[in-house]
């Protein structure tokens, strides 16, 4: 039994919006009529009719959420679908784990689309808990809830012909699954051989130039608006798309009205969040984005078509769209200038009615994945016979992923390399989780601590335990703390300590958005208080482990050149 109604709608497809009768029948949008409205019409639906939003690039685990708890706030923003890489839970527990997400997620009446981890584990140069093959890969593209290989960030790899590497590219082509990748930097020549192998997304680019030039060779570009990493600001940046695209004209063949009008139009293809812990979830997600967007002069409707149309298209979805045939994902707002999400309809039925989620998320019994020894004070020091040493340090910046490779002349005592909070030198390490009882130990410059130490499970992508301090004793203490937790995050002081613990593989809880987001933002508050001045510290410290994103990284192994693709001494020769 269908229903029917009358609704202003948003055309994706032809930005227009228009009056219409609109028929819903087992979830599929039935028929769909224009109408002419006169003085006896009555219009059933106050507000505007929008296809429901479409996050095309997301690790849900970064939420420290279940999915069906991240589905619960989601649709209070207007997402009734997303393509999420399950990558975080990937390295800790291999196919295991997807197949848990994928499970949790049918649970409840929500869009999760999966792209199949390609790089489990991101590179050889670190201790994972699982390691997905070709033939894993295989499997993964034969189910029916995997749209695409997820981001090749093993790029160097890519660029020399690894065997194992380019089976999995040619499965994802053999399957007629898109190929996302992970490209930062990558430029010329080498851009091109990584764009031979059919990779065809990046959400890595942090410079317009460095988008225009992938944009140009073919890629489709996703403009990351995360916790960490914002990258809106730099690609949306209404002087450089002047530039571009008078540089474009430079013939003068195309008329200045239409200059000026292409001018508020969107170069690039998908807004996406990658990475949106539940502190910043609740407060909005592409709907934010969208409002970010418009404030920053980018027609609006183009905005929202970069949320529907164009991924559901990319990935082959029936969603993203409000036409006769199409699944009836919708949503509802008052107008296209305040944006407010009204009412959120996904297969034709209400999930959030306003004010409340009409759906639950269960309960999981997670099991234990943390397999280290309590650590000791004496395990985070780095020794030297001498007064003063230099070191090769890591520094990191707000809101970004890159870092870049500096020194720092720190002093010794008792034979033990000194932090230097004058410096802003803070000790780092990355503690093996999966049974090996490994440490690597080095120091970082960016997070401004002043005391005090915190520690997570969440190290991308293998997610050992990271810690950065500025004593020994206190990263023991919040190490040894996830430790009683069985993963999660935690901040030690001498005035006082405190955690969230994150009992599913180390990196979602079984807790809803509302309680997670507050135990972060007192995590984050008492970070603050102990001096770092990071927005997101514990996000930021996550990637400070990720290997494939330049310039210098750790990982349980030792200090990392993500140039050279090797590990360098922390002591400088």
């Amino acid at each position: 039994m269908g229903v029917s109604f009358t609704a202003y709608i948003l055309d994706v497809l032809t930005d227009s919006v228009y009056p219409a009768r609109i028929t819903v029948e087992d979830g599929v949008f039935k028929e769909i009529t224009p109408i002419s409205v006169c003085e006896d019409t009555v219009i059933d639906v106050e507000g505007l009719m929008l296809p429901g939003f479409i996050d095309a690039h997301i690790h849900v685990e970064s939420s420290m959420l279940t999915p069906a708890q991240f589905a619960k706030v989601a649709v209070r923003h207007g997402t009734t679908s997303v393509i999420c890489d399950p990558h975080e839970i990937a390295n800790v527990c291999g196919i295991e784990g997807i197949e848990f997400m994928i499970d949790n997620a049918s649970s409840v009446p929500f869009n999760f689309y999966f792209s199949a981890p390609s790089c489990v584990p991101a590179t050889l140069f670190e201790t994972s808990g699982a390691c997905l093959d070709s033939s894993d890969i295989e499997f993964l593209l034969k189910k029916d809830e995997v749209v695409a290989l997820g981001e090749m960030m093993n790029f160097p790899s890519v660029l020399n012909g690894d065997v194992e590497v380019i089976r999995k590219l040619e499965l994802a082509r053999l399957y007629g699954k898109p190929i996302d990748g992970h490209a930062p930097l990558l430029s010329g020549k080498e851009l091109d051989k990584y764009l031979e192998q059919c990779i065809v997304t990046d959400h890595e680019c942090t410079t317009f130039t460095e988008a225009i030039e992938k944009k140009q060779k073919g890629m489709k570009i996703m403009v990351r608006d995360g916790s960490s990493a914002k990258n809106m600001e730099a690609l949306f940046d209404f002087t450089q798309r002047i530039t571009y695209l008078k540089n474009q004209d430079s013939f003068g063949i195309i008329p200045t009205e239409v200059l000026e009008r292409r001018i508020h139009s969107p170069i690039f293809d998908f807004i996406v969040t990658d990475d949106k812990n539940s502190k910043d979830l609740i407060k909005g997600h592409l709907n934010k984005s969208i409002k970010k967007a418009a404030e920053m002069e980018i027609d609006i409707i183009k905005a929202i078509e970069m949320v529907t149309i164009n991924p559901a298209t990319h990935y082959g979805l029936d969603a993203g769209v409000i036409v006769t045939g199409a699944k009836a994902d919708y949503i509802i707002i008052d107008n296209l200038k305040d944006f407010n999400i009204l009412k959120t309809y996904i297969s034709g039925k209400c999930v959030f009615d306003g004010k409340n989620v009409l759906f639950d998320a269960p309960q999981i019994k997670a099991k234990n994945t943390i397999k280290t020894t309590k650590k000791n004070p004496e395990d985070f020091e780095i020794y030297y016979e001498g007064e003063e040493c230099e070191v090769n340090t890591i520094e990191c910046f707000n809101t970004e992923l890159l870092t870049q490779k500096t020194t720092a002349k720190l002093k010794c005592k008792n034979g033990k390399i000194q932090s230097d909070t004058n410096q802003d030198i803070l000790k780092i390490a990355v503690v093996e989780r999966y049974g090996q009882n490994q440490i690597a130990n080095a120091f970082i410059k960016g997070f401004g601590l002043k005391k005090g130490a915190i520690a997570s499970s969440i190290a991308h992508d293998s997610h050992n335990i990271i810690v950065i301090g500025h004593n020994a004793e206190m990263m023991a203490q919040a190490v040894n703390k996830i430790i009683d937790n069985k993963g999660g995050i935690a901040v030690a002081s001498e005035n006082f300590k405190d955690s969230l613990p994150l009992p599913i593989a180390g990196l979602m809880s079984n807790e809803d958005a509302h309680t997670v987001a507050s135990k972060l933002e007192i995590l984050q508050k008492m970070s603050s208080a102990l001096g770092c001045k990071i927005d997101n510290p514990f996000m930021t410290m996550a990637f400070m482990a990720l290997l494939v994103i330049p310039s210098l990284k750790i990982s349980d192994k030792g200090l990392f050149d993500c140039d050279a693709f090797e590990f360098i001494d922390v002591i400088k020769n």
